[in-house]
């Protein structure tokens, strides 16, 4: 699989809409790459600039190589304000990997961006910037970007329908508040649901329990 590097440094926001009128601002970003919801990051919460937060907070990202050749694919950064009551929604940038990595392209894959901050199909109030870049291409075997992108830990174990080693991934979880582990096999197998093939299998099943 072809898969890049992608980092990304939340730098700071301004003049944003003030959805807490009583009390003092307090504003995180979560970021996202692509459809997955499981990618989300988040910056540390500013709780001094209120409007006009800042940041400076690197996030890092593995995409696989087709993000950057079609344009379904977003990078979402979302503004809330925090609450005891649950955080309150300030608005949001998108923009396509693709449009990103063309900008960033003359620059050696890198760029500074400062875009206007949305709310629903309106503009919202304020200004977001931030950097990224893009690492080189790079071929990943499957079971490397297994085991270094979502964290599993693999070993070989004797498959029960083969005569040869079969992958399996092994997955920290917690089951009534112990922490157990589970295993299946990589790529799937007789019997065997949801398990990871891919990049983004791979991201969608870090965090939550293989289905048997």
């Amino acid at each position: 699989m072809e898969c890049r590097r992608f980092e990304i440094t939340l730098l700071s926001a301004s003049d944003l809409e003030d959805v807490r009128k009583l009390f003092k601002m307090k504003v995180h970003a979560r970021v996202s790459v692509g459809s997955n919801p499981n990618t989300e990051k988040r910056t540390p919460t500013d709780k001094h600039g209120e409007i006009n937060p800042a940041w400076n907070f690197s996030m890092k990202f593995t995409i696989s190589e087709s993000m950057i050749h079609y344009p379904n694919d977003m990078l979402v950064i979302k503004l809330y304000c925090k609450r005891k009551l649950g955080d309150r929604y300030i608005g949001e940038m998108h923009m396509s990997m693709k449009e990103l990595y063309e900008y960033s392209y003359a620059n050696g894959g890198s760029a500074i961006m400062t875009c206007p901050v949305h709310k629903g199909s309106a503009q919202s109030q304020g200004i977001l910037r931030f950097s990224y870049r893009f690492g080189e291409k790079v071929t990943i075997d499957k079971l490397v970007l297994a085991e270094s992108v979502a964290g599993w830990n693999l070993s070989f174990v004797p498959h029960e329908s083969h005569s040869f080693l079969h992958p399996i991934a092994r997955s920290k979880t917690l089951v009534n508040g112990l922490q157990k582990f589970v295993e299946f096999p990589f790529g799937g197998g007789p019997g065997f649901k949801d398990c990871p093939s891919s990049l983004s299998e791979i991201s969608w099943c870090q965090g939550s329990n293989p289905k048997f």
